[in-house]
Order: C-alpha cells, then structure tokens, then sequence
C-alpha cells in the first residue's frame, strides 16, 4: 500500500528596499523559509552570481544539502539495522550546475563525499553496499534527474 506525505513550507520575500521590485537591482532576493512547529528560520538569498547575499542559504545549496541529509539518513538506519555502530558521519558534498546564455540551468551531477567513522573495523567492508542501499531508497535521490555520485570513506 503506498502511502502519500505532504510538506509544507512558507517562503516570505524580505527583501523589498522600498521601491519592490522596480528596477532589477532596486531589491534583494532576501527571503526567509519557515515551516509551522519548527524552531528555526532558515534565511535565504540567490546564489550572490545572481545577486544575491553570500552569507545566506541559496536554494541550490539546500538541494545538495537535502540530497546529502537523505542519504545520511537512510545510511545510519541500514547500518543501525545491520548492527553496525557509526560513531561519526560528514559529508562535504559537492553540487555542480550548468548556466545556459538565456539565463536557465540545471544541475549536471551532485558527488556525495561521505566520511564514516564504525567501531568495528570487520565490518568495513560492508559499509559500500549499506551506501548503495541507502542510495536506492533516498526520496530525494529518485526524485532528481540528474547523476549522484559517491566517493565515501570508512574509519575504523
């Protein structure tokens, strides 16, 4: 039985300077990411190529990082269901986007970079295939229609 899930989030446009959006630099692609019951708000921006505030989250940023937690996610649980105990997971994952002369894109590939740490150093050789899985069963991977690629790395 499949079953169906809803996400709902506000996004709310904060940077007006006064004059809305007269002219193509009159604002700021300010703008804050909220969800009701969450204790945070998540400011955004355009990527600052395209005018937008560097210290702020850019919706390309919070795609590669919403691949990358997924995955994550999914690993620790296989490798929890395998009796396998993770002591320490990062990943520095890398997205790569093309930008056409019209101004439109897409992302050509995303490479994942897991960093592992296991207490148990037999069972190293099980951690490739616990990716794989967790590769298979991510939401975010199946919805995405460009390649992921992983480089992961285990410690023991």
């Amino acid at each position: 039985m499949a079953r169906e899930h809803y996400y709902r989030v506000t996004i709310a446009w904060t940077g007006n300077r006064g004059t809305g959006t007269s002219g193509y630099r009159a604002y700021a692609r300010d703008h804050e990411i909220s969800a009701e019951g969450k204790s945070a708000v998540i400011t955004g921006s355009s990527d600052p190529a395209f005018r937008g505030d560097a210290s702020r989250y850019n919706p390309e940023e919070l795609l590669v990082a919403s691949l990358s937690a997924c995955h994550m996610l999914w690993f620790l649980h296989l490798c929890s269901d395998a009796g396998i105990a993770v002591s320490s997971y990062t990943d520095e994952a890398l997205g790569e986007m093309r930008e056409h002369a019209g101004g439109a894109g897409e992302f050509t590939k995303v490479t994942l970079r897991p960093r592992v740490k296991i207490s148990d150093p037999a069972r190293a050789a099980d951690i490739p295939a616990l990716h794989a899985k967790a590769h298979e069963l991510c939401f975010i991977s199946r919805s995405v229609n460009f390649p992921i690629e992983h480089e992961a790395t285990v410690e023991t």
